[in-house]
């Protein structure tokens, strides 16, 4: 709850930075100054840049929490207990001897979403959080495909 308490807040104050930001670029844009105009259809791309990545940041979230109760509910999600440091990560090298598991049955099922959210799973287990978000978004992608089939 407080992770989304922290979401929410990061996302209203990134929304006021993109109204902030919005209406300077109008202002320069109205000024009539052939400066003021080009540098207010540059800070145009400020706010478009930081609502794409919040949109796309809030859509990753919902859709992988969304996957993780789908899963917990079907009894999906890994028995697997690990060791965990006193920071609440689990230990790396536990997480790391499951990998060729995870990684066959992705293999075995490419287009299993459940099993590429698993192996996202065991990749941020291991502290990869750039592979395990590229597991989840294709998990979410292959569902969202599966869903419109």
């Amino acid at each position: 709850m407080i992770a989304r308490i922290g979401v929410i807040v990061v996302a209203a104050v990134l929304a006021l930075y993109i109204a902030l930001v919005g209406q300077r670029a109008w202002l320069l844009l109205t000024s009539g100054a052939p400066v003021g105009i080009t540098m207010g259809v540059l800070m145009l791309l400020l706010p478009v840049v930081a609502a794409w990545a919040l949109w796309r940041e809030l859509s990753f979230g919902v859709g992988a929490q969304r996957l993780g109760r789908r899963l917990e509910a079907e009894g999906g999600l890994p028995d697997e207990e690990l060791t965990l440091r006193p920071s609440g990560r689990p230990v790396a090298a536990e997480a790391d001897a499951l990998f060729p598991a995870y990684r066959e049955a992705v293999e075995q099922a490419p287009d299993d979403w459940r099993a590429w959210y698993r192996l996202g799973l065991l990749y941020d287990g291991s502290g990869d959080r750039r592979r395990a978000r590229g597991a989840v978004r294709k998990a979410i992608g292959l569902e969202r495909a599966a869903r419109r089939a």
